[in-house]
């Protein structure tokens, strides 16, 4: 059941494509940026990160998810920023004090802003002042607010070189990605459906178990009885041991090729057309003609697995 459930996430996952598309407002403001920058500076990007709470802590994981290799963090405190880089260890963090928030912003591509302040960090005289972007970016700097209430000030819009989102706008990107991911959550339920139906085939064609290993052991009784008689006849000449190996392996080989069919016969896991009442004709069929007698021990399992579910 665990593998057929991984079998199943897999398609999941690789048929609808269910886990692309932002669904949180930090991951959709990594993804709205990197969409703004050129695709061949996505990951080379100078990012700031202002404040190191939750949301600042989400934004470093999706920009380290999305192979961005370095991130400077301005924070009022390093503990926060120590604790973040302990744990997300596949991106360079850089600490810097809040004091040098303006010079670490003009040496930045994008900006993340997530802090608790009241009031607004970024004016637009402090975004006039820095210098422009690295032309690998076109010289205009992405600024991401994903503040309640706002880091940047709304006149920061007006900065010829300066392009803000907010929270606003990261909401729309989530909502239509959510809408889209229900969309697929649909297909994935079909598929769902398709794999839950070649399980349950399987663990109803368990009742032909019995019956396999049986004839199995039918087979193995003549074969070993027949090997033996043919054995005695040869002797038991050191010089005929390897005849006595070969002709083993030969009896071995016959009974595998002749149990091949009415085994196959035997199970059932959807994928070869064949139903469970028709697997289980069949079961009936061999016990028959070879006196397997596997009708009660069929019975005390479906009691016995009754119990155990009773008692779940």
């Amino acid at each position: 059941m665990f593998k057929d459930a991984i079998t199943a996430g897999k398609r999941v996952r690789t048929e609808t494509n269910i886990a692309s598309g932002a669904v949180s407002v930090s991951s959709a403001a990594v993804e709205l940026a990197l969409m703004k920058l050129p695709k061949s500076h996505s990951a080379s990007a100078w990012m700031l990160v202002i404040g190191a709470g939750k949301m600042g802590k989400l934004v470093i994981k999706h920009l380290a998810a999305k192979g961005c290799k370095r991130v400077v963090v301005v924070n009022r405190s390093v503990e926060r920023v120590d604790a973040i880089r302990e744990e997300i260890k596949d991106i360079e963090i850089i600490y810097r004090p809040f004091s040098e928030m303006l010079t670490s912003s003009a040496a930045a591509d994008v900006i993340f802003t997530s802090t608790t302040s009241e009031t607004p960090l970024l004016l637009k005289e402090h975004v006039e002042a820095l210098p422009l972007a690295s032309e690998a970016v076109g010289s205009t700097r992405l600024l991401v607010d994903i503040s309640v209430p706002r880091n940047v000030g709304s006149c920061v819009s007006d900065v010829e070189h300066a392009r803000v989102y907010n929270v606003d706008d990261l909401k729309e990107v989530v909502e239509a990605n959510k809408e889209d991911r229900l969309m697929k959550a649909m297909e994935a339920q079909s598929i769902i459906t398709q794999e839950l139906k070649r399980f349950e085939a399987w663990r109803d064609s368990l009742e032909t178990v019995p019956t396999i290993k049986m004839l199995r052991s039918y087979a193995d009784r003549i074969r070993a009885s027949e090997l033996q008689r043919c054995l005695q006849k040869i002797g038991d000449d050191a010089l005929i041991k390897k005849l006595q190996k070969a002709v083993d392996e030969l009896s071995s080989g016959i009974v595998n090729k002749l149990l091949h069919g009415p085994l196959q016969h035997l199970r059932c896991d959807g994928t070869d057309g064949r139903n469970l009442d028709e697997t289980l004709d069949n079961m009936h069929a061999l016990n028959r003609m070879f006196s397997l007698d596997t009708e009660k021990v069929i019975l005390v399992q479906k009691i016995k697995a009754k119990v155990e579910k009773s008692r779940s």
